[in-house]
């Protein structure tokens, strides 16, 4: 669906990409992740024809963004909506830039209405409503004319735990119908729940490709145990049920708590970062 290659964009002495590529197929959710000024935000305003990039190709449905922009969905990291305008004019106003008329943009609002828990709110001016709230009509905005293609940048940056997971049960659902989806987070818990493959980026490149699983092979975790006198004993291992059993057998003391630590996605940026320096 989405084929991105060796994308390159400057800002003066800047490269914010320097051969980004990226492919995503229909009904796969790809977690892009990478630390602030890794280029996520500017791949996602070149794809969806925000900007020009210097060199590389873009391909949606194998033709350029400019000729599919029906067919593009965004909601980009900062909000952006009319604050003087209702809930319900946003979403006629995007859903008749997305295409749809009459009864279809009608059944679409009354749907994601539902979904994105709004119903409530449509006759509300967004300027009036909290920062969660804001958030589910920005990813209304972006979903009312059910796009193909999905860019969502850090949608959930900042929310509650409602807008958090009215988004991803959306997300969720809207793949699961064969839309290809990029959602841009920092929340390793979002790609799990999404059961998302996750695409790494830094200094605007794609680093690594691959399921949560595969990209943390072989990282050390942490089991670290509390002692009935309150000291801590902690240990890094790639084999936690090993370790922890060991510990348990070595206490010389009662055991007050256990607690278990997967690899992060900090751990992974430090090996992945480690790995190219070396």
């Amino acid at each position: 669906m989405l084929e991105v290659v060796d994308l390159v964009k400057r800002y003066g002495p800047v490269t914010a990409l320097d051969g980004f590529t990226l492919s995503v197929a229909s009904g796969e959710i790809v977690g892009l992740v990478g630390h602030n000024g890794a280029g996520k935000t500017t791949f996602v305003e070149i794809v969806s024809n925000l900007l020009r990039q210097d060199s590389g190709h873009v391909t949606i449905d194998g033709k350029p963004p400019a000729d599919v922009r029906g067919q593009v969905g965004v909601a980009p990291q900062h909000i952006a909506l009319y604050p003087t305008v209702t809930v319900r004019e946003h979403l006629v106003l995007f859903g008749r830039l997305g295409g749809l008329r009459r009864a279809a943009l009608d059944t679409a609002i009354d749907d994601l209405a539902v979904l994105l828990r709004l119903t409530d709110l449509m006759d509300r001016r967004t300027g009036r409503l909290s920062g969660g709230q804001q958030r589910r009509i920005q990813a209304a905005t972006a979903l009312i004319h059910r796009p193909r293609l999905m860019l969502l940048d850090e949608p959930t940056a900042g929310a509650d735990l409602e807008t958090r997971q009215a988004i991803l049960d959306v997300v969720k659902q809207r793949a699961g119908e064969g839309a290809a989806v990029v959602y841009t987070t920092h929340y390793l818990p979002e790609i799990t729940e999404l059961q998302a493959t996750i695409a790494v980026a830094r200094d605007g490149r794609v680093i690594a490709r691959g399921t949560y699983d595969e990209l943390i092979e072989g990282l050390p975790g942490e089991v670290r145990l509390t002692l009935d006198n309150e000291e801590e004993i902690s240990v890094s291992t790639t084999e936690p049920t090993a370790t922890l059993i060991d510990l348990l057998n070595r206490a010389e003391r009662p055991v007050s708590a256990v607690d278990l630590r997967n690899p992060s996605l900090d751990d992974l940026y430090h090996s992945l970062a480690a790995r190219d320096a070396s």
